[in-house]
């Protein structure tokens, strides 16, 4: 004889607790809340200052670049402060006025174009180059593994900086040199010296994903090589490398800075923050503001990158527990 027991001769908790697991039995599949990686990421993610403060400048400088046109008060070649060439502040515009009498504040908008387009395009070459060469010496190892490696490691054997300065001098000789005004270049120079890193972190990754159980699965039901890796193994492994990229973008800001510093960089009178250094510095010590503004630009577009992929790397790491 079955015994049926009423909730309100139950204890008070039992009697919640089983109210509680009837209501969510009920509700549809599709308003049951989950959290996965990416979403439990993102939470975490908001949780930390630093890498928000970083995340708002970022979007504040695309804006900027985006606006730039609308924002700046005259072109970025335009020749408007010509009686007070090398200005400061007020005295011509808000920022003053360059060696040329160019006003400082509209190359300095026009400036975060180059800035944020070397930083995404860099990686977005870094990407296509590294994550291939890396997932398909981890799957297949054996002597394709052998032979990217061993690339790799000569690659790593050269002073990345100097590498960069050696390609971009190479191709400025080459007919692609007008070509998006030198900025080609330096995409090709800083992509081609950069992707080591993260074609060893993919190849590590692969390494330790591609025995999993449901990569055992794919190749028991017939899956191709090509498809195993694509469908399976690079999205799993898209988390340590996203970091990569976000780390990189600063130091491919910085390295495009110091090209166009040494005057190897962008042509003018494309504005550059680099370049703009190195057109104020013969003026340091009576218009310290040619060269203030754009450190303070490079410093704080590579900070703020800095700040948001320490963040992503603590948020994207399953066994850490800040934040949580």
């Amino acid at each position: 004889m079955a015994v049926h027991e009423r909730s309100e001769d139950m204890p008070g908790g039992a009697a919640r607790t089983i109210a509680a697991q009837r209501t969510h039995s009920d509700l549809p599949f599709s308003q049951k809340k989950t959290r996965g990686l990416w979403s439990d990421a993102w939470r975490r993610l908001r949780k930390n200052r630093l890498a928000l403060a970083g995340l708002i400048i970022i979007g504040l400088l695309t804006v900027i670049a985006i606006l730039a046109p609308l924002l700046a008060p005259y072109g970025y070649r335009d020749v408007v402060h010509s009686g007070h060439t090398n200005a400061g502040p007020g005295a011509a515009g808000l920022l003053g006025a360059d060696n040329l009498g160019r006003d400082v504040l509209s190359r300095l908008l026009y400036g975060a174009r180059i800035s944020l387009s070397v930083g995404l395009v860099v990686q977005l070459v870094v990407v296509f180059i590294g994550v291939p060469l890396g997932a398909i010496a981890g799957y297949f190892g054996g002597w394709i593994d052998t032979l990217i490696s061993r690339l790799i490691d000569i690659m790593y054997a050269f002073p990345t900086l100097l590498l960069i300065v050696l390609l971009s001098a190479a191709l400025r000789e080459s007919p692609i040199k007008q070509l998006l005004g030198g900025l080609f270049i330096i995409f090709i120079a800083i992509g081609l010296s950069s992707w080591v890193g993260d074609a060893r972190l993919m190849r590590g990754q692969i390494i330790s994903l591609k025995d999993r159980e449901y990569v055992e699965a794919a190749r028991a039901l017939g899956a191709k090589p090509g498809r195993i890796l694509w469908k399976h193994l690079i999205p799993n492994a898209l988390g340590p490398i996203l970091v990569s990229v976000t780390f990189g973008i600063p130091g491919a800001i910085f390295a495009e800075a110091a090209l166009s510093y040494l005057g190897i960089g962008v042509i003018p009178p494309t504005p550059s923050w680099g370049a703009m250094i190195n057109d104020g510095q013969q003026a340091i010590f009576y218009s310290p503001s040619q060269v203030i503004f754009p450190g303070i630009a490079i410093a704080l577009t590579m900070l703020s990158f800095t700040f948001l992929g320490d963040g992503m790397r603590d948020a994207l790491d399953p066994r850490g527990k800040r934040g949580t």
